[in-house]
């Protein structure tokens, strides 16, 4: 019979959970070395736009479109960026009014008079059933345009462009053959919750859409970052145009995944010229962010829901809670060899995750000391999730300016 100790867990089970525990964590870290040396180097950032190939030619015309929807505030620090483009081409701006509130339309009416650019201000009709209402502004943006240009840059009202960008952007575009070229913009990482989140926010987006993987033309792999997609027009007339993804709330990833399952070759990756002006002061802000669209990305399942947050707290949680439990065993003499095997194994699927990030932070020009810290930003981004699937199911899941984005409205 097991000895049984007062209070305490026979002793076989204990040792059988620190056995399970072990074999957990042993997988925790064979994971984090799969990730940092096959999938596709997510966590590096020099995934930088294209060099020009070929000879100089005349470059082709391009019309921006931006959809809007009550951002009279926002506007005046994004877009004169965009306007201000020296591009050496035809080059037109749509801005396309989402039914707002605020008087966006006036506000940029009023910016493209001074700048003395070419700056048509659209107003949205009502979002037919069936469509999400920020690609229905899209597509009535791509209705306006016509056949006037060559690509489409999808852009969103809180984006500025550091000079010369949109040259290089179609530069890149035409000289590589691209049916789209997206840039993830740089985030506002200003305030304490931006700089513990944001960073994390594009790390995480990297480690699900590999930009390796999204550039090359075999892969399954497909992605947008939404900010900054340049479309051929002709590439997105032949995939069926925007009322293929007439639906989707995730617009980004189902622009690229059409574009790319269309046999359009894409590509995806970083910059520090394209940048979000949009704050995130507090916490529950960015938390808003997140669980507004997480469920969404999991298609509605709770299943999935459950599965994301376990593996989270699989990948993430458990090898610094197994590092610090090996570590507390060996302190006090019980189980040596299995407790140094569980504080080893932790230890290093936490270091790898910690290499791992560090590029990231450094992109936002954040202190490498802040990278052991993912675990608990990956524990926040779980409990995001979960209350994503909460919202959805107590019937208000992706509300977003006065708009409600409901599972029956696709």
């Amino acid at each position: 019979m097991p000895v049984r100790a007062r209070g305490r867990a026979p002793v076989h089970d204990r040792g059988g959970s620190i056995i399970a525990l072990c074999a957990l964590t042993t997988a925790a870290a064979l994971a984090w070395l799969y990730l940092l040396a096959l999938h596709g180097g997510y966590w590096r950032t020099g995934q930088r736009l294209p060099a020009r190939r070929g000879a100089a030619g005349p470059l082709p015309a391009v019309t921006a479109v931006i959809p809007a929807r009550n951002e009279a505030q926002m506007i005046p620090d994004c877009l004169p960026s965009l306007l201000a483009q020296d591009y050496p081409g035809a080059f037109a701006v749509v801005l396309v009014d989402d039914d707002s509130t605020d008087g966006t339309a006036a506000v940029a009416a009023g910016l493209g008079a001074a700048a003395g650019r070419d700056l048509l201000v659209a107003s949205a009709r009502p979002t037919p059933p069936g469509w999400a209402g920020k690609v229905w502004a899209m597509a009535e943006g791509v209705a306006a345009v016509g056949d006037t240009a060559e690509y489409i840059l999808f852009t969103d009202a809180d984006i500025a462009y550091a000079p010369g960008t949109l040259t290089g952007l179609v530069c890149a575009a035409t000289s590589n053959q691209l049916a789209l070229v997206s840039q993830m913009a740089l985030l506002r990482a200003a305030t304490r919750a931006e700089k513990l989140l944001i960073p994390a926010f594009v790390y995480f987006f990297a480690q699900l859409y590999p930009f390796r993987r999204v550039n090359r033309p075999r892969t399954r792999t497909a992605a947008a970052a939404g900010g900054c997609m340049l479309v051929r027009a002709d590439a997105l007339a032949a995939a069926g145009g925007l009322g293929q993804i007439r639906s989707a709330r995730i617009d980004d990833v189902a622009l690229g995944t059409l574009l790319k399952r269309a046999g359009g070759r894409c590509w995806l990756g970083l910059t520090t010229d394209v940048t979000s002006r949009r704050s995130y002061d507090r916490l529950a802000d960015i938390w808003d962010m997140v669980a507004r669209s997480a469920y969404t990305q999991l298609r509605y399942s709770l299943t999935a829901t459950a599965a994301c947050v376990l593996v989270l707290a699989w990948l993430y949680l458990l090898p610094p809670a197994a590092a610090v439990t090996g570590l507390a065993l060996l302190a006090v003499g019980a189980s040596t060899a299995t407790a140094a095997w569980l504080a080893a194994a932790g230890l290093a699927g936490w270091l790898v995750m910690t290499v791992t990030y560090t590029p990231m932070l450094r992109l936002y020009r954040l202190s490498p000391l802040r990278a052991p810290s993912l675990p608990l930003v990956a524990a926040l981004y779980a409990a995001m999730t979960a209350d994503s699937a909460r919202r959805h199911l107590a019937g208000r899941g992706g509300a977003w300016k006065g708009r409600l984005l409901s599972r029956d409205s696709m």
